[in-house]
């Protein structure tokens, strides 16, 4: 199995955007040295909910300073970019990097980024599929001509090529079911950022994995991003999620405006309508404790046995065959956030890429727990 990293750099009132960006960069840094096999960049704007404009950008800082790590955003959100440039810095990353890329994509929830860059929220379903078959074409044909309702491109190529066929490598996260299908017949794989009780994420695993084959594509594993907090004793880890990952609440709303609703109305967004109501709740006291101890449990925390075994019934569910970890979160120091990757690259990373347990593909289909209620917290 896969194991590797995002760098999400969450902006603090107190401190200069520089010192955290200084800090999520060194613990990028650590990746490879400590054996990670990638290393993740996000993409969001304005709010400083994720200071990373330009994930392509920043891979490509990192594809000078390492030798094997993959690199791979988690995601590019098409709709706000040209896709004739997101296809010649893809290729490029691809040339620099030696063929070391995997690409994320998405079409984003925040109504301030869509506001931001001039692009009407309706239209992001439609942007995302004409974008995503254009960059497609674009880096498997030597050269290409578009005539599309957003694209008019006269015959182009892309240079430099791409030496490592990136386009057989992307993945799209995906939360509503209307996404989930329009990413199931562009083939691409399924990226999930664990916001669900397992038992649900795999229930969306199951059903891309059928969409997929019922449009002739053979299903991938999926990639599945998360928060880590791996301490030496239980209480440790638990205090450190309870502290640092319960800040991500109000920095979530404060980016997505999930709490007025405002989505529900958004061609192609109803059915994060549903949101409204778990975001208007966390004002209340008693529900963010037990949301907190819910999103706690969804995530990753404990010893480093801990971890392993849940990880183990995290693959057992869902079929992953690469997760991709988040050590630093909220307000975490970065004197914690370094202890806690270094543990878990020293006491779990092992297990998880070389033990029997976890090498291997699984079907996932054979497993169908029971999901309860569905509590979807926040998008990529």
């Amino acid at each position: 199995m896969k194991v590797g990293t995002a760098l999400s750099v969450l902006a603090q009132p107190e401190r200069p955007d520089v010192a955290l960006y200084n800090e999520h960069m060194a613990l990028g840094d650590l990746a490879e040295p400590l054996g990670f096999d990638s290393l993740f960049a996000l993409e969001h704007h304005f709010t400083g909910y994720s200071m990373s404009p330009s994930p392509l950008q920043l891979l490509s800082y990192y594809a000078g300073r390492t030798k094997r790590i993959t690199l791979g955003t988690c995601v590019i959100v098409l709709p706000w970019h040209d896709p004739i440039r997101v296809a010649e810095q893809i290729a490029l990353l691809d040339v620099i990097s030696g063929g070391r890329t995997l690409m994320g994509f998405g079409r984003g929830a925040a109504s301030v980024e869509y506001a931001g860059f001039r692009i009407p929220m309706e239209e992001a379903r439609p942007r995302f599929v004409e974008s995503a078959q254009l960059i497609i074409k674009a880096l498997s044909e030597d050269s290409f001509e578009w005539d599309g309702e957003f694209y008019k491109i006269p015959r182009v190529s892309i240079r430099p090529r791409p030496i490592s066929h990136p386009e057989q490598r992307f993945y799209a996260s995906s939360v509503s079911p209307e996404s989930a299908e329009v990413m199931a017949k562009l083939g691409f794989g399924m990226l999930i950022v664990m916001q669900n009780e397992w038992p649900k994420a795999a229930e969306d695993v199951y059903r891309y994995r059928e969409m997929v084959a019922s449009v002739g594509h053979e299903p991938r594993p999926p990639i599945i991003l998360t928060n880590v907090a791996c301490a030496p004793t239980r209480e440790e880890a638990r205090e450190w999620a309870l502290r640092y990952l319960s800040e991500k609440w109000d920095s979530i709303d404060n980016h997505y405006h999930f709490s007025d609703g405002h989505l529900g109305s958004v061609k192609g967004y109803e059915s994060y309508g549903k949101l409204a109501k778990t975001y208007t709740k966390m004002k209340d006291a008693s529900y963010r404790s037990k949301a907190t101890d819910f999103y706690l449990s969804i995530q990753i925390v404990g010893t480093p046995d801990d971890c392993v075994q849940q990880i183990a019934e995290l693959r057992r569910l869902t079929g992953m065959d690469h997760l991709v970890t988040e050590f630093s979160f909220g307000s975490m120091p970065h004197h914690l956030a370094e202890l806690n990757m270094r543990l878990f690259a020293e006491r779990v990373l092992p297990a998880l890429q070389r033990d029997a347990a976890f090498q291997g593909v699984i079907d996932p289909t054979a497993e169908k727990t029971q999901a309860g209620d569905d509590r979807l917290f926040a998008p990529a």
